[in-house]
């Protein structure tokens, strides 16, 4: 498959996955939820594998990635769904886009790579600045959604830790070997939490439940999960950070769309602060001046012979535009 048709489905899948998780949330506690998805998943990986003929395991390396995987899997996947009781699925895609920022700070931890200037610092801080203003509107409500707004942020660094660290390892697995291998991992602990912290068998689950889970098992996990490790493995650190940028946008119109979900004007003032910082931290604004900049050269003298001064700096400026392409 093309990595661009890959890269949008992943987009499309992330931005639908908030409104999934809280339909599964339904009438399913949210580990019996996230464990039952989980399970699922793991059952249409193996199925995948042996259909295939993969093998799990090709070098002891594989474990370390399968490892390094499940952190974005347990406990990461349990906080997200202990969110979603308190959020709107819109609200969760937008402090999803703190993950760029975490990316950030964990490839100079583990890549030693600073991908921080002083803009990106600004970025930080005006995002900040978003998530606090959304606390703040959520405390001044009287509701129970800051807790739901700080396990969104946690999870987005959990998310990041597992993505640069997979990225250090080289990202050598095939994808459908990574998402099964990591779902091996993954899945036992969620067993345990379920059957120590809930226990209990559903006696009944509505159709909301049951789309929602059967959606993520297939979509969220088994897809999602291979497509981002297949775009993860051919494309650069900064093209896979901009999928948080792309997805809170489609996720609020979902929202608000299926399921009529409403967003305070201070909640809405905090989250187009973080969607601001997003921009700032990816560089948008100076690629559409860089972009407006290069079709006024190219109006000014369209009959420029190739190795002309003017064609030399509009070739450097198509250089430097970013986007969903293998290294």
């Amino acid at each position: 498959m093309p990595v661009i048709f890959a890269y949008i489905f992943v987009v499309f899948i992330w931005a639908t996955t908030p409104l999934a998780i809280q339909w599964s949330n339904s009438s399913l506690d949210f580990i019996a939820a996230v464990t039952l998805r989980l399970l699922l998943a793991l059952a249409l990986c193996v199925v995948f594998m042996r259909a295939l003929r993969f093998p799990l395991v090709e070098s002891k390396r594989d474990w370390l990635a399968f490892v390094a995987g499940a952190i974005g899997l347990y406990p990461n996947m349990l906080i997200v769904y202990w969110s979603a009781q308190y959020l709107s699925s819109g609200l969760m895609a937008v402090l999803l886009g703190l993950y760029p920022f975490a990316v950030g700070f964990f490839s100079l931890l583990l890549l030693k790579e600073n991908v921080f200037n002083p803009m990106r610092i600004i970025a930080l801080f005006i995002a900040l600045l978003g998530l606090a203003i959304i606390n703040l509107d959520q405390i001044a409500l009287g509701s129970d959604a800051t807790y739901g707004v700080l396990g969104m942020a946690s999870s987005s660094l959990l998310f990041a830790l597992s993505t640069v660290w997979l990225k250090a390892l080289g990202g050598a697995v095939n994808p459908l070997r990574q998402s099964t291998g990591m779902l091996l991992l993954a899945s036992p602990a969620f067993l345990l939490t379920w059957f120590f912290l809930d226990g209990q068998v559903p006696q009944q689950i509505d159709m909301k439940s049951m789309l929602g889970v059967a959606y993520l098992a297939v979509a969220g996990s088994v897809m999602g999960y291979t497509l981002f490790f297949y775009v993860l493995r051919h494309c650069s650190i900064a093209s896979v950070s901009l999928i948080p940028l792309i997805t809170p946008v489609l996720a609020l119109s979902i929202g608000a769309v299926v399921a009529r979900e409403q967003v305070s004007l201070l909640t809405l003032a905090g989250a187009s602060s973080v969607l601001l910082a997003l921009m700032l931290y990816q560089n948008i604004f100076g690629l559409l001046f860089n972009a407006i900049t290069r079709r006024r050269l190219a109006g000014r003298v369209p009959g420029t012979v190739p190795g002309t001064e003017v064609s030399k700096r509009v070739r450097v400026a198509d250089e430097t535009v970013p986007g969903p392409v293998a290294e």
